[in-house]
């Protein structure tokens, strides 16, 4: 059984907003993975170039989800407004229902505006200095993000981004997390947005020969654990969880999908952008959110992975999994759907996970049909979603610059 704290206060997730490649509402976005539908297309964006195809969002109408400032934000700090809103929503947050004074932001961005420095860059280029927008760093710095959210919703607590690349998001949750415990917020919106899909940063990734070149049939390009991977899809979008002290939110009369346990995090110290072969800072990042959470690995019944469809990335963590869990935790990864999201991932996945515990129902890994022969034998649901009781489970997260993060979730 979980150990029940009682020297600090249990978490709750109370509220959940995503915007993603596969659905701009948290609805749409879990309907879509569950059924294992994969959201990589051919993307105009990236025309003539060497990978012509990305996990895109579309259908979303920034105006009507940001209101008339949208035009002043770039796309990545136009996702992070719609997903926090529609949290604040989704947790039925009214007037006085909290101190605005006592409410802080967390974002995780790995990259930042992106699309603006790109489209600013290119102005410069081809028109000079003076056809420059006036307003390209507030759009385009790695913060605004997380200080827009705040002015939209007229929060004075903590307004903080975190940049961990890959595991940007996640390590959001563990900072928001640290300060409900520590009693510097009563509650706090937290997660991860990113918008890069972009020529330059395609080309770069390509060059560094990280992503999928099955362009043939984009949408099976993300094939995480399977023994045709050759790279990620790149992805963009944001998700944001609001995360209260349980106590307030069961006197508002609210449950929350998962009780968030615990936080661990890590730095391999190995290479810029290989993982430790061995998994060691990993495995130190899973030990210790473990702790944090009290909880014992027999009871984990969930593994969200990282797993980007990369060959070397997802075998160093199947042998984790396989090392720490063996075949009795269920294993997902969501990016076969969403492609890779980057700093956003790590609060997309955390949501799926929260959805996973609360509804009984694990996702399939998307385009998984073989494991690789470089792989150790763990439970890979795939196929089709996996229904059962998931009482306790952890969501991964690993970024370039060996930056390791892990949560630790369970029912409410």
């Amino acid at each position: 059984m979980i150990a029940q704290a009682h020297d600090r206060p249990d978490v709750v997730v109370t509220g959940i907003g995503m915007v993603t490649p596969v659905g701009v509402t948290t609805g749409m976005a879990w309907k879509a993975t569950c059924a294992g539908l994969p959201g990589a297309t051919e993307d105009p964006r990236l025309a003539g170039l060497g990978v012509s195809f990305s996990c895109a969002v579309t259908g979303f109408d920034a105006e009507q989800a940001c209101g008339g400032e949208a035009r002043r934000m770039d796309p990545f700090t136009q996702f992070a407004v719609a997903a926090a809103r529609a949290a604040v929503a989704d947790a039925a947050v009214t007037d006085g229902s909290w101190d605005p004074s006592r409410v802080g932001v967390v974002l995780g961005t790995a990259v930042g505006g992106q699309q603006t420095w790109e489209e600013q860059g290119r102005r410069m280029a081809d028109r000079g200095p003076r056809a420059v927008n006036p307003l390209t760093v507030p759009k385009a710095i790695g913060n605004i993000a997380a200080g827009t959210v705040a002015l939209d919703l007229g929060l004075h607590g903590p307004s903080l981004s975190v940049s961990t690349a890959c595991a940007s998001g996640t390590t959001a949750l563990g900072v928001a997390l640290d300060l409900l415990r520590a009693g510097r917020c009563d509650a706090v919106l937290a997660g991860g947005t990113e918008a890069t899909v972009t020529p330059l940063v395609s080309t770069a990734f390509d060059r560094l020969k990280a992503l999928s070149r099955h362009g043939e049939d984009p949408a099976r390009a993300s094939r995480p654990f399977d023994a045709r991977r050759d790279g990620f899809v790149l992805g963009e979008g944001a998700a944001v969880l609001l995360l209260e002290r349980a106590e307030d939110a069961r006197a508002r009369g609210r449950r929350g999908y998962a009780r968030l346990l615990g936080y661990g995090a890590s730095s391999d110290a190995h290479h810029l952008t290989a993982p430790d072969p061995e998994g060691r800072g990993a495995r130190l990042a899973l030990r210790q959110a473990l702790a944090d959470a009290r909880v014992d690995v027999s009871e984990v019944s969930l593994v969200n992975a990282h797993a980007t469809s990369t060959p070397q990335g997802d075998a160093v963590e199947a042998r984790l999994i396989a090392g720490m869990f063996g075949t009795e935790a269920a294993v997902t990864s969501t990016k076969g759907v969403t492609g890779h999201m980057l700093g956003a991932a790590g609060a997309v996945e955390a949501a799926f996970t929260a959805l996973s515990i609360d509804q009984g129902v694990i996702p399939p890994t998307a385009n998984f049909e073989a494991p690789g022969p470089d792989l150790p034998e763990i439970d890979i649901v795939h196929g089709a979603a996996r229904h059962t009781p998931v009482p306790v489970a952890v969501s991964n997260s690993f970024g370039f610059g060996g930056q390791n993060a892990v949560v630790v979730l369970g029912s409410a």
